[in-house]
């Protein structure tokens, strides 16, 4: 009797039948919690309309786009700009540029908001606490325009508090920070930590406080010291949050925004800062190049993806945690 019933279960009537009910149950549970379908209504509108709407545009990628004559009516070239892109002689020195300066705000901007975290949580002291978490937000605030015009005047040659530092303590007080190839990636990547790292400490933070202080207590009645309650207690509790976060992060790793690079880019400092991103800002805007940019941001972002698949599989394989 129940070989009858799985087999008469993989039959199409039977799974057209399940397909059925299982449709009129979810439109239950929609026509029940209609109001909380409707809270979601205007962030599938922002999204429909800013993100997946202009998916239509990036056909011009693949056309040799005239305003004049709309994206239908320019013809059609294939792979030519992408090709162009791949050709031309800066191609190598550009993903370099945009490799290593990604690769290295990784490796130094992400695991440092974990570590300011576990410093946060483990102060006991709530109006240090506060005051400590006050100084390290309140940098994400400033916008990067403001912040780039404050590195100006600290760096600067003539007035800056840094080289007047140097030259006080008999060290040379007229390098420019700003404009030299070498210190440039130091600077961006620094910065932007400085910048970021109370902020993004927030959510590690947050997943701390989920943590079970009996576990803590009892490991120090086994002598347990601190470095060893981190270890074994503060960092497994958080692993599935860093992990994807670290998968977010991977995802991104080729999208190097183009504002804070392009403030502190100039020409003594552009054979390394120059990146994708100002690439592709200075070859659409500046030289009205809409098919060629668009196709270094298309295989920009194409790129993106496949890390953020790759690393969220290896992700799931070595960890099982995952985005999906």
């Amino acid at each position: 009797m129940d070989a009858v019933t799985k087999s008469n279960a993989k039959t199409p009537s039977a799974r057209k039948e399940a397909r059925m009910r299982k449709r009129q149950k979810t439109l239950k549970l929609m026509k029940k919690n209609w109001v909380l379908y409707l809270f979601l209504l205007p962030t599938i509108v922002y999204f429909a309309i800013f993100h997946y709407a202009p998916i239509y545009g990036l056909q011009i990628a693949f056309r040799n786009y005239r305003p004049a004559t709309g994206i239908w009516g320019s013809t059609w070239v294939g792979l030519k700009w992408f090709k162009q892109f791949f050709e031309t002689p800066r191609f190598w020195q550009i993903l370099r540029n945009t490799l290593v300066l990604s690769i290295y705000q990784l490796i130094v901007g992400f695991p440092l908001p974990i570590v300011l975290a576990i410093i946060l949580n483990d102060i006991k002291n709530m109006k240090a606490k506060k005051f400590a978490q006050t100084v390290t937000y309140m940098p994400y605030f400033i916008s990067t325009v403001v912040l780039v015009g404050m590195m100006s005047a600290f760096f600067s040659t003539n007035s800056g508090w840094v080289n007047n530092m140097l030259e006080a303590l008999g060290f040379s007080g007229d390098i420019f920070f700003m404009g030299e190839s070498k210190y440039f990636r130091h600077m961006y990547v620094w910065s932007g930590v400085w910048q970021n790292m109370g902020w993004n400490s927030i959510i590690y933070l947050a997943a701390l406080t989920g943590v079970d202080q009996e576990l803590h207590e009892a490991a120090r009645v086994d002598g347990a010291n601190k470095i060893q309650r981190v270890l074994h207690i503060d960092l497994p509790a958080i692993l599935p949050t860093i992990i994807i976060l670290l998968i977010m992060r991977c995802g991104s790793i080729m999208g190097v925004g183009y504002e804070k690079v392009y403030l502190m880019q100039n020409s003594l400092n552009v054979d390394v800062s120059e990146v994708i991103s100002t690439y592709v800002y200075k070859i659409g805007l500046e030289q009205q190049m809409y098919s060629y940019a668009s196709a270094i941001g298309l295989f920009n972002n194409v790129i993106n993806f496949i890390l953020l698949m790759a690393v969220n599989k290896i992700s799931s394989k070595v960890s099982d945690i995952s985005l999906w």
